[in-house]
Parts: C-alpha cells; structure tokens; sequence
C-alpha cells in the first residue's frame, strides 16, 4: 500500500472550445516538428525511451493500482514500450531514406485502450511522432493515471531536448460532445485506435472519410493435435487464455483439440488442474496469479461467464468473488458448437472454451470462420499439420508450438485481418506502420536496373491510348514493382534471426477482391497502374466506375452508379477499396458499414507504397527447440 499513486488529479473536458484549442496548438507544433529533419525526430524518440526505463518503478505502482494488473503482466509491457521508442525511431529514419517523398501529418489523435495502458498508448504516441505529427491523446476512461505517468515521461524528456511539451497533449474529454468533436474535428489527420470494433464503427459514423488506424476485437483459437506436446500445450494454452485475466484482444478464448486429443484425460486434467491453481487477487499483492477484471464484466463478458449455449458444460464454472463483480475466478466450457454465440463473440475476461474437431481441416474451418483475424496458434509436433496450418490460417498473428499472447515489437509486429482491423492494415511494430501516418509523392524515377517478366513487359507494350510520359512512367513504375518484390513482398523476413525461434514477416494474397473504383477527375495511367499491381502481386482486381466514365476506359469495367456500388460494399465484409479520382459519399458511409476501407491516396510508380493496398502482412512465429533442444522444422527456412 506504500506505493499507492494516489489520484491522477486530470480534470475531465467537457467543453468542445476546449478541443478546437488544443487542436489548433497541435497543428502548430506539429507544423514545426515536421520540419525536422527525421534523424533529429528519432533522437528525440530514443530520449523518451530512456526516460520510460528511468520510470519503470512508477509505471508499475500505477498500472497495479489502476488497471489491476499484475507486477509480471506490467513489467514486459513496459519493455514493450521502449521498444517502440526505439524501433519508430529507425522507421523515422528509413522515411528520409526512402525511394518516394513523404509528407508527415500534422495533429494524430491517439485513442488507446485499458488493458495495455502503457505499451499501445506509448506505440500509438511514437508512431505519430516518428513520422513527424503532433499528438494529442485521449486515455481511456479506466486508466487516466496511466496515461499521465507515461505522458509526464515523455514531457520531460522533450523539454531536456529544448522541445515544447504541448507536443504531445493528454486531453482527457467526455464520451459526449466533447470525445466526438475530438475525434472527429477536421483538423485531425489521423486516429489510432486499439479497441472495440463497435467503438471504431462509432468513431467512423462520425466522420465517414477519417483516416482510422484501428486494431480492433479478436476471438482467437488455439488448436492442439494429438500430435502434440501435452506438458507444453497445456502450458502455453493456460498463458494465453488467462494472462491478465484473458483481458488481451490476442487471448485464447477457444481451444480447438483435434480428433483423440480431445478424448485424452491427460490433456484435459493438466489444463483443468492449472486453471484451479490460478490464485484471483488485485494486481497490487504479489502472490495474485490472476488479476481481477479493470471494471465490471460487460453484457457479452457477464454472459460468456454465466451462461451456456445449448450442448455445452462446465468443466469448471466461474465464480463471482467480490460484490463489485470485478473479481472472477476462471472458467472453461466444454463442447462448444460451431457457429454458437460463444464461438462467434469476444469474450473479454478469464473464461476458454472447448471445440472438439474430427480434423485438423476442420479446426482450422472454425477458426477462421469466426469474422476475426487477430492471432492463432497451433500446438503440433508433425510437419505436414504445421505446413497445411501455416499456409491456411487467417490471423495476422500466427503462433506455432508457443502462446499466442505477448507479441514484441518488430519481432512480430501486431495487427489483424478481417474484423480485426480497420483501417490501411499496416502492423504496429512493423515495417509499414509509421509511413502511414502522411502523404507520398514520386520522387526518384530514374531507371531501375531489374528484370521485368514477359508477361508484364507483354503488357506494357500493348499499352494504348497514353502520352508518352505516362507510358515512361508505368515502365517505370514496373521496374519499382519488380523491385520492391524483389526486396519486400516477394520474400520472407526474419530480422531478428534468432536459432531458437522463427519470426517470418510476409505478404499474403487478399482474402477477397481489391476492388477499384474509379471517379470523376480519374487519370487514365492511375487506371492502367492498378492493372500493373494486380499483374505482379497476383491478387484480382474488379474496376467499376459509373456509365459515362466506363465508356471512356479501354479495361474491363464493371459498370455502376454511386448508389449500386455503394450497396456492394455495404454488403461486402472487410473489403478493400481502391479508389482513383474523386469519391462518392455514399461509398464512405457504405464502407463503414461493412468495416470495409476506402483508400484514395495518389496513385505512385513507386512499387514499394502502391502495391501495399493489394497485400496483407502477417507474422509468423515458430518455436525452434524442444525443452531447449533445438529442432528443424520442415518448410521453415533458417
């Protein structure tokens, strides 16, 4: 109790003037540091992460006193955040180094969430101003002390760098008029969100064209074989489902055990007999294994804890253990059914249900038939499931033979696919995350010294109906295709290059059609650019423009009006789309409700930025040793 923080002393705004200030004082100083070169922005991000490591006693006591957590969940999180600082500080650095100009925005606003009220606020802080914006941060309800602690480091640290500390503003507003002129104020470039997906739906009603960076829900399965390890199953399956009381959107809500690992008595005593070992306490007594719940259990959470679907058990049943409701102790539900509510729906807190699969093709069916595509992970000792796992899965995060839960910085950068993300789809922590917070131009077009495929080369020379400069610029735009295939998308990454673990960085195929919509003050070339992506990247494309603009294309257009294809992409799920020229209203407003993402950034040569849109990225991460021994694992390359 010696440690307790005391009150956060933050006085809530409710007044919008208030807002439409601190937002002016953003673009401001966000004009100004801007302008730095980027090598000064990341010495000034360094600094900060310095200034977290000195606070890292302090950071603690709060994240203990306020958000419940434990001392072990808040030390690594605090990591976290200094990896950040360092990591976005090389991102700033590659900017200048890049093939294209870069703009950076002016004014980010951060929205980040409570259970992780240190690293993601910081992440989303760095990020912003790696790429040269001012920020302003709107802290959860639930961890307003976190926020400040962590805020006070970064303002001392850039006042020891000469640097006004309005640089980075804490506006602690209302969930009224105050929060909704914020986050939706014209003069705010961008949002960071990490949070519910019915809270990023909101934010985009607001204002439908906002440039939303959004990590969102997830409903994340472990699958175990019976070809797996039980000791280490079982213990990395009770990490990632009750670690912080399952209050993490990458924790294990589901098991999926195929065919007689469901049947073993050993597999199921070991992972019940750890779960009722789990001691529930506040994050501040040093021998809670478990931490409470942040706040009362929501309506989803209350009835993943207290209520069965037909056809489904407790194995053990949770209990409620304080008369706020805060304090729960862990659950596991058996037999849960494919397509049943608790499949379907995130349950934020400390309960797991089981799924019982005849196959491994069928296991990964139900995972990935959730909507979500967050993390998942699969526990198997045989070669030919982890290959068909890896190639099949649909998560951004990929977990094989470890938990799926804990993900560092660059080493498996973070973010979903599906209804887990909104927004462009860059991963934080990794290589595509701070470039998309400002503007690109061309800049570099000097021939590249590559080797372009026939097929493309074919295509190019059937070209019609272009000036010649706009026939110079898709060869070279096909040079940089080939180039930044060569050097990023084509290949896999392992930067961290450790024996014991596997960290592949790649490039997936979209799950489903880019769609290109092409408007009013279009460029032909913009057209044909979008033709060259899809050649090289594989992924299909559908062009659709309005009648009068489809008779002027010499392509294959889909032909609709504002109307039409804004009711495609209203019933769409998770789509993309790219558009050229101008863009209706009606295909913003329709795109939020299918969490779909209009992208209407110019059109580039430079392969690098413009084939992003046509790709997902994905981590994966392999556990390369047995009880330290260290194994191949077939398809894996080291």
């Amino acid at each position: 109790l010696a440690n307790d923080p005391g009150e956060h002393g933050i006085t809530e705004v409710t007044d919008t003037e208030a807002v439409n200030q601190a937002v002016a004082k953003a673009q401001e100083l966000g004009a100004q540091w801007g302008a730095k070169p980027a090598d000064e922005r990341a010495a000034v991000l360094e600094a900060i992460g310095d200034e977290l490591a000195r606070s890292r006693g302090k950071l603690v006591s709060v994240a203990a006193y306020e958000a419940n957590k434990t001392v072990t969940q808040t030390d690594p999180e605090i990591s976290e955040a200094i990896d950040f600082c360092v990591y976005y500080a090389h991102s700033a650095r590659q900017l200048d180094a890049a093939r294209s100009q870069f703009t950076p925005h002016q004014v980010t606003v951060v929205t980040p969430p409570w259970n992780f009220p240190i690293a993601i606020p910081t992440g989303g802080m760095m990020a912003a101003l790696a790429a040269g914006s001012a920020v302003i941060i709107k802290p959860a309800p639930q961890v307003v002390h976190c926020a400040k602690t962590v805020v006070d480091a970064i303002h001392t640290a850039l006042e020891a760098q000469g640097l006004d500390k309005d640089l980075v503003q804490l506006v602690y507003t209302d969930e009224g008029d105050a929060g909704k002129a914020l986050i939706s104020h014209t003069d705010v470039d961008n949002v960071i969100l990490t949070g519910a997906s019915d809270t990023g739906q909101l934010f985009r009603s607001w204002r439908p064209e906002m440039n939303l960076s959004a990590e969102t829900s997830g409903k994340n399965a472990l699958i175990i074989t019976p070809a797996a390890d039980p000791d280490l199953a079982i213990a990395d399956l009770y990490d990632s489902a009750f670690g912080h009381s399952g209050q993490k959107c990458s924790a294990a809500s589901l098991v999926i055990f195929v065919g007689a690992a469901g049947k073993s008595d050993r597999l199921r005593n070991q992972l019940l007999d750890a779960v009722r070992t789990l001691k529930v306490g506040p994050g501040f007594e040093i021998q809670t294994t478990m931490n409470g719940l942040v706040e009362p259990p929501s309506e989803k959470l209350l009835r993943g804890l207290t209520q069965l679907d037909p056809g489904e058990k407790w194995l053990i049943k949770p209990e409620k253990l304080n008369e706020e409701g805060t304090l729960w102790s862990p659950g596991v539900r058996d037999n849960v059914q494919p397509g049943s509510w608790y499949h379907l729906n995130e349950c934020f807190g400390p309960v797991l249900g089981i799924m019982h699969a005849e196959t491994l093709e069928e296991a990964v069916e139900w995972q990935n038939s959730t909507g979500f595509g967050l993390t998942g992970g699969i526990h198997s000792l045989d070669d030919e499931e982890l290959r068909y796992w890896i190639d099949n899965v649909e998560v951004g995060n990929a977990y094989v033979n470890r938990g799926i839960t804990g993900a560092i910085v660059q080493r498996q950068s973070f973010g979903g696919w599906k209804k887990s993300v909104m927004g462009p789809g860059a991963k934080a922590g990794g290589p595509n995350y701070v470039a998309q917070f400002g503007s690109w131009e061309d800049g570099d077009l000097n021939p590249v010294d590559v080797d372009i495929s026939p097929q493309i080369v074919s295509w190019l020379r059937e070209v019609e109906s272009l000036s010649e400069a706009d026939t110079a610029w898709l060869w070279r735009a096909a040079e940089l295709d080939q180039l930044a295939w060569q050097t990023e998308f084509g290949r896999e990454h392992d930067r961290t290059g450790l024996v014991s673990e596997a960290n592949i960085f790649r490039y997936r195929p979209l799950l489903d059609v880019l769609r290109i919509r092409v408007g009013a003050g279009y460029q032909l070339r913009d057209v044909l650019r979008q033709q060259l992506a899809a050649l090289i990247t594989g992924t299909e494309i559908r062009i659709s423009a309005p009648a009068e603009i489809a008779a002027e294309l010499p392509v294959n257009v889909t032909v609709q009006s504002a109307a039409e294809f804004a009711e495609e992409v209203a019933n769409a799920e998770s789509a993309r789309i790219r558009a050229l020229g101008e863009v209706e209203p009606e295909v913003y407003e329709a795109a939020v409700k299918s969490n779909s993402v209009v992208l209407a950034q110019p059109v580039l040569a430079d392969g690098r930025r413009e084939l992003l849109p046509y790709l997902l990225e994905q981590a994966v991460t392999v556990t390369m040793h047995r009880f330290g021994i260290i194994r191949s694992v077939a398809g894996i390359k080291r």
